[in-house]
Formats: C-alpha cells, structure tokens, sequence
C-alpha cells in the first residue's frame, strides 16, 4: 500500500523482503533478504534516501544498523517500544495514558504473584510478536494457571510473558495519527473497531457518539509521539470503559 500510495507522488520504492514472492513484489522492485543478512541490507540502504517499514515485526536491531547509514523513519526506538507489550503499556502510563493492571511474567511463580495483584478474569500474552489474539491465553479463574502455562510458558525465556486484567469494556477505538520531522501533527476522526475471535471484522468511521473522547484522544496520541520524536503515521488503540480512555496499544 505505501508502494502504491507513494507511485503517484512522484516516489520510487524498493522494498526488502525474506520471501521472493512478497505482495509489495507486485508493484514495486523487491530485494529479497534476511532481516540479518548485513551485506544485502548494506546495498539496500546504499540505493535509497530514506527507510520505513509497513509493520512492526521487523527487528528493531535491524532498524539500529540501517539508521547508521541511512535516515530511518519511523526511529528505531519507537520501533522497539511498539514491538514490547510491556514496554508499550509502560510509556503509555508515563504519559498519562490509562491502561488496564499489567505485571510482568517470566516464572511460573510469578504468574502466581501477578494473578494474586491482579485477580481474574485476566490474560497472558507474549510481549512479543503476538497478533490477532495470538500468543494469548484468558484465564478465567486461577485454576487456569496452568493450562496459561502450558500454552505460553516455554516463550517466557525468549519473548517474555506479560499478564493483563481484562478489561469488559464497552468500545474499541482507534485513532490515526501523523507528525512529520518538524513537528506537525494531525489526527483523523476516532474509528470504532470490532473483532471477532481476536481479528479485525469491522471498522466504523468516523465513530458516533464521541462527546470529548476525539479531543482527548488526539491529546495523548499527540503526547505519545512527542515523547517518542516520532515520524510517520501510527495508530493508537483505546478501550472505552466507563467513558475513560485505557490504552491497548500502537
């Protein structure tokens, strides 16, 4: 999408990819590398002037060698606080962000600890690399400790375990942001989302029924990419509960 946004604007794009048959292949020239394959990387970033990327699963340390070498944006550290579930719930509180009760999980024991401070119904996820209700386990009672354990403890040593309440809200709503290296900043209308098993079914906007939850929203999504001496365009997700905002995540 960004080949094809960027087509008429006058933009060439080249893109990098381990799979030679990658979509983004279709409309613009593919180089099909590993995301740790330097040498391919090195004359990837020798043909371009600037580099994004279209999800966030791309290495962060990836994103920290090629912007020794060539303007990256967005930074690689926005890409690594987006890539950590706890890292991301923890900047959102910093800036004044709500979020459902979290605690980190890397034993057995502690999701024992963390259940007790946080009571159930409650869910683990991985911190990392987990999508579409993947990497995610609803414990509705702390006899489900185990099974939890089963399903996701082996990727506490490699991605790390967060566990999260869960939180009966009442809407899901996203707002789109942008902020360009000067600092400009817009936002479009809030969306309302709705799933279904843990995948997008269905997107409404602009959102009915906002009262001052547009302003509101628009204001933290504004702090965070300040914080974040952000460049690009992200996403922030918000649960509605109780008429406040709790962040899910960008």
């Amino acid at each position: 999408m960004l080949a094809l946004a960027a087509a008429p604007l006058g933009v060439n794009t080249l893109v990098v990819d381990s799979a030679a048959d990658a979509c983004a292949g279709q409309v613009a020239p593919l180089v099909v590398a590993d995301w740790a394959d330097y040498a391919a990387l090195e004359a990837f970033a020798a043909r371009v002037d600037v580099v994004t990327f279209d999800f966030e699963n791309v290495p962060a340390a990836t994103a920290r060698w090629l912007a020794e070498r060539v303007a990256v944006f967005p930074a690689p550290q926005a890409l690594a606080v987006a890539q950590d579930r706890l890292a991301e719930k923890t900047l959102f509180r910093e800036c004044g962000l709500s979020t459902p009760d979290f605690r980190t999980v890397d034993t057995r024991e502690e999701l024992d600890q963390a259940l007790a401070a946080i009571g159930t119904p409650a869910i683990l996820k991985t911190r990392r690399l987990g999508y579409d209700g993947k990497g995610q386990f609803r414990l509705m009672q702390l006899a489900d400790a185990d099974a939890a354990w089963t399903a996701l403890g082996a990727q506490a040593s490699r991605h790390g375990l967060i566990l999260e309440a869960f939180v009966p809200f009442e809407r899901e709503l996203s707002v789109i942001a942008v902020r360009g290296r000067a600092g400009e900043f817009h936002t479009w209308p809030l969306t309302r989302n709705w799933h279904v098993d843990g995948v997008l079914a269905m997107s409404l906007a602009p959102a009915p029924d906002l009262g001052q939850l547009q302003q509101r929203a628009t204001a933290l999504a504004r702090t965070l990419a300040e914080r974040l001496d952000y460049t690009g365009v992200f996403a922030l997700e918000l649960f509605v509960k109780d008429g406040e905002l709790l962040g899910n995540e960008m």
